[in-house]
């Protein structure tokens, strides 16, 4: 699967090698990516009628993309039925002869979520580990525990967390007895207004239209405004509580479709830790791109400025074909920014995206940059074959991303990764 590689690209730039090395690296793991598509493909898809070429070889004439020569492309998104790949007809033989290669889909999460409960039973854990071994995704069963580690709300000693966690949370609760009451006087009366406007334009409708989500959600949003009063609410923030509130919900159900759980089967202690855990990683999580959120948000017309400057190095044509149909990158990138890419991608996929955020250093604020521009690059194809204004930005402000899955989050984080060794010495790929 696409993690091992993932894995090992990480690995060599712990090594702190060349980037001509790295940049080799992530391009073989683009291309025995695109390889293995190829062959999964082939035994997959059933004979065609005679005629066209077999399918196999039509998906498969598409180029590597290299960000230098200004040549990527767009993916077409890969068949999911599963959440995982589908196992090989003819597993590899176990023992010593056995040949090679990544283990089937089942074994390697197994392994990896072994790997991730002894590192986390230790008496210390050792946070740079955690990073290293979550950049490729975080098991569903850890995730919890591994988000609030990488966040920084829980202490790497494992016999100091119960006690931090008991702490936060009263703190938390006597914020909420001290400021919530206020919400409907003058002062803070339209930060409530709006933030009880956006919340149903939150997603997933059906987990957070349920009145007691709804309820928990503006204390979290509320709370957070009043004691930051700099930037204070911006619509956009409320979206970042979605993927705490689903990870920390599974912490306390073994329902595997938690965005539809009806939460009144909770107990009131359950929804009070999901509550607190969830507002203090916000927290640390906007902490870090608060001038996104301040007056004028000069964070994010900076950001996107920087991914202009960086598409028009990368992929001049597409910046070319956009300038030339004078579609703005505010008119599309401020969303990505805003809302670090979440109403582009289904939920699952901003999960997977954020377990690898937060083993990036600066991964909200410098890696999602190099995200949105492979994101960009994905669909170079298709932005230069429309030839209208109109058009263009309708596909931009709505890209056919809701069958995407895991393995097309990996990937996009595989050229990302590759755009950011490209140009991270770089000190004038954001000037011209």
């Amino acid at each position: 699967a696409v993690g091992d590689d993932e894995d090992e690209l990480l690995a060599v730039a712990a090594e702190s090698l060349g980037s001509r090395v790295v940049m080799e690296t992530a391009r073989r793991v683009l291309r025995d990516h695109s390889l293995r598509q190829e062959r999964r493909r082939r035994r997959e898809d059933p004979p065609r009628p005679p005629g066209p070429p077999a399918p196999a070889g039509r998906r498969a004439e598409r180029p590597l993309p290299c960000p230098l020569a200004g040549g990527a492309r767009e993916s077409v998104p890969p068949q999911r039925s599963r959440s995982l790949p589908p196992t090989p007809s003819a597993p590899p033989p176990r023992g010593p002869a056995a040949p090679p290669g990544p283990p089937a889909p089942s074994d390697r999460e197994a392994f990896r979520l072994d790997k991730f409960q002894r590192l986390l039973a230790g008496p210390n854990t050792d946070l740079d580990e955690l990073r290293k071994l979550s950049w490729s995704g975080i098991p569903r069963p850890v995730r919890p525990v591994a988000w609030k580690l990488l966040s920084g709300y829980l202490p790497a000693n494992v016999e100091r967390r119960r006690g931090t966690l008991q702490r936060k949370q009263k703190e938390y609760f006597a914020f909420v007895e001290q400021y919530y009451d206020s919400r409907n006087d003058e002062t803070h009366r339209d930060t409530y207004r709006q933030i009880h406007i956006d919340i149903p334009r939150t997603s997933p409708e059906a987990l957070i239209l349920q009145a007691k989500v709804t309820e928990i959600f503006e204390r979290i949003l509320f709370i957070w405004a009043i004691r930051h009063p700099a930037s204070g609410y911006v619509q956009g923030i409320n979206d970042l509580v979605t993927p705490f509130f689903v990870v920390f919900l599974g912490e306390h159900t073994e329902a595997e479709e938690v965005e539809t759980l009806d939460i009144s089967s909770l107990p009131e202690e359950a929804l009070r830790d999901i509550e607190a855990d969830s507002y203090w990683c916000m927290s640390k999580l906007l902490d870090g791109i608060q001038d996104n959120y301040t007056f004028a948000q000069p964070g994010i017309q900076m950001k996107v400025r920087m991914l202009e400057e960086l598409v028009s190095r990368i992929d001049e044509p597409i910046h070319r074909h956009l300038d030339r149909h004078e579609v703005r990158y505010l008119q599309f990138a401020f969303r990505w920014m805003n809302n670090l890419l979440m109403r582009e991608l289904p939920l699952q996929c901003t999960i997977r995206l954020w377990d690898t955020y937060q083993s990036e250093p600066e991964g909200f604020s410098h890696f999602h940059l190099y995200v949105c521009a492979a994101f960009l690059m994905r669909w170079r194809e298709k932005i230069l074959e429309e030839r209208d204004f109109q058009e263009l930005l309708i596909f931009l402000q709505n890209l056919p991303t809701m069958s995407w899955g895991n393995e097309d989050v990996s990937l996009l984080l595989a050229e990302a990764y590759k755009l950011k060794f490209a140009f991270a010495d770089a000190p004038n790929h954001y000037k011209k």
